[in-house]
């Protein structure tokens, strides 16, 4: 199967709707993690204090999406049809079947509620059934080991860290810790997620 380029889809699971992210959805996000430094902690930039520190980030998100860099979601509460947060398919290489999930934050509210796994379970499943990547990819900060924790979860391996590689908005350098699953790898990860009641 040659692999596919992303496009902005809908993907629906019991827990969350993942919808083309857009500018719609400003004043529902910004409800759900505005201004709160440890929803923002870890992805760059400052905690956005206002709607409008928010809006800027959101516009550049969809300006790179513009360029073809990336595909975002939101990711839609299924019981209030509000977003609650945003993911993204990155850094995408169509000829060698690979793409990464990143640039994901939800609001406090829906950290450890099953949002998170389900919400990668229908990007992964999209990724690998659908679009037919070989590899499948995420990097973190080290300091992170929140993040570090639910990618493990998933079934994903960690490959290793790349020492001093990127600078913190407070200046300080973060080694990036990089976590891989294979298109091989999925059928298994998936049967365990679906055991623990993961639907996507």
């Amino acid at each position: 199967m040659t692999a596919k380029t992303p496009e902005p889809v809908t993907l629906a699971g019991r827990l969350v709707r993942l919808v083309p992210l857009s500018a719609d959805h400003l004043a529902d996000l910004f409800a759900a993690g505005g201004g709160d430094d440890e929803v923002w902690q870890w992805q760059g930039g400052p905690t956005p204090r206002t709607e409008r520190d928010l809006e800027l980030k959101l516009a550049a998100l969809l300006e790179e999406a513009g360029r073809g860099e990336c595909v975002p979601f939101a990711v839609i509460d299924q019981t209030t049809g509000k977003a609650i947060g945003w993911t993204t398919y990155l850094d995408i290489d169509v000829r060698n079947e690979r793409l990464e999930i990143g640039w994901t934050w939800y609001g406090r509210a829906f950290w450890r509620t099953g949002v998170n796994t389900e919400a990668k379970v229908l990007l992964l499943s999209h990724a690998f059934e659908e679009l037919g990547m070989g590899r499948v990819q995420w990097k973190t900060d080290h300091l992170n080991q929140r993040s570090q924790d639910a990618i493990a979860r998933l079934g994903a391996q960690r490959e290793g860290v790349l020492r001093r590689h990127k600078q913190r908005p407070d200046g300080t350098w973060r080694d990036t810790v990089y976590y891989s699953m294979l298109a091989e790898e999925w059928p298994a990860a998936k049967a365990r997620l679906t055991a623990r009641g993961v639907t996507g």
